[in-house]
């Protein structure tokens, strides 16, 4: 990975943007996009766009989004603490004497997630899994009046968890899942852009919102409906199982540094895979698949059935610690399935079918 890529890396994941907040770091994406990009754009679902542009077939959609998991302020009481719920899926304990950092009218503002003392608990209560309606926040407020003039209802906010890099090419942070994707397409579009493998149709990376919370599709959806696509790719985490007591049999073999991760069924296009198998191979990158036999999970659900249909395929990257405020991924993986995106559009002809028969 290049250091102007690395360092665009870093900048979108310390940028807060729980779901339906994205805002910042859809800025901070388009902003370098521009750099190569023939166009870049947003639309009313704050879903970004940068665009290779190309008058040929088929036209291609790389979509990974950009929003994360996060809490948003549901009550503040006389005494200036904050109620909280979250924005997509927690584990709850995990809340536990964290900090945050919430969104607030003229800027962020800090909190601390407060909890009784294990001493103040009897027996039964010290055993009981935390809840968030056991929990608050706590902004250092003197009262409602003093935490109103910061915050109101509906301000959403993020664990104050920062990048870090570990040994090994190992990176940590609190939104992997799924700043990651909006990177990878993106990186596959700087590709396609500097190495002149640029294909005569248009190939469109879309950092798209709200897939953390979208039951009815989100942003994929909407996208996908305006820019109607031949084929899309959709890049999303997966859980890497080689961490201890990850039953293997039941979850899969996806290890950080393994390359990336083709799913097979649900959403997906078996025509895609298989040419997304043979890019992979022909490229001498290392790939592992998994199974989606009811569903994937994540925004090919919303896309593969957009307006009349959508050749899809879901490339994931394997991440530690999924919906916590330290996931890992290998950087390696990054490059791996950025360069597997390029390589897939860069074989792709004007006279591809993707009609099974």
């Amino acid at each position: 990975m290049t250091p102007e890529s690395l360092a665009f890396l870093k900048s979108l994941l310390d940028t807060p943007g729980p779901s339906a907040f994205e805002a910042a770091p859809a800025r901070r994406w388009r902003t370098e996009a521009q750099r190569f990009a023939d166009e870049v754009r947003a639309d009313v679902a704050g879903n970004s766009f940068a665009t290779l542009e190309g008058a040929g077939r088929p036209r291609v959609m790389l979509a990974g989004h950009i929003d994360e998991i996060g809490v948003m302020v549901t009550h503040i009481d006389d005494d200036g603490y904050l109620s909280f719920d979250t924005i997509g899926g927690w584990d709850h304990q995990v809340f536990v004497g964290q900090r945050v950092v919430l969104l607030g009218r003229q800027g962020t503002v800090a909190g601390v997630v407060g909890k009784r003392a294990i001493h103040m608990m009897d027996k039964d209560e010290r055993e009981k899994i935390s809840k968030v309606d056991d929990l608050w926040i706590d902004v250092g407020a003197a009262n409602r009046a003093d935490a109103e003039r910061q915050l109101r209802i509906g301000d959403p906010g993020v664990l104050a968890a920062g990048v870090l890099e570990f040994p090994n090419g190992r990176l940590v942070s609190r939104c992997i899942d799924n700043r990651i994707g909006a990177f990878v397409v993106l990186e596959a579009v700087r590709l396609l852009a500097r190495d002149g493998g640029r294909p005569d149709a248009p190939v469109t990376a879309v950092a798209t919102t709200r897939e953390e919370i979208a039951a009815t599709g989100g942003g994929a959806r909407s996208s996908a409906a305006t820019l109607e696509p031949d084929v899309a790719i959709v890049v999303d985490v997966t859980h890497a199982t080689d961490s201890p007591g990850i039953d293997k049999r039941k979850h899969g073999d996806y290890r950080l540094g393994g390359g990336p991760v083709l799913s097979r069924g649900a959403s997906v296009s078996e025509l895609v895979f298989e040419r997304l198998a043979a890019a992979a191979e022909a490229e001498g990158i290392p790939y592992t698949i998994e199974a989606a036999s009811r569903d994937t999970h994540t925004d090919a659900e919303a896309i593969f059935n957009a307006h009349r249909g959508v050749a899809t395929a879901l490339v994931s990257v394997p991440n530690r610690y999924m919906h916590s405020p330290n996931e890992m991924v290998a950087l390696e993986d990054l490059d791996r399935t950025a360069r597997l995106l390029a390589a897939f559009v860069g074989r792709l002809t004007p006279d591809i079918d993707f009609v099974p028969r």
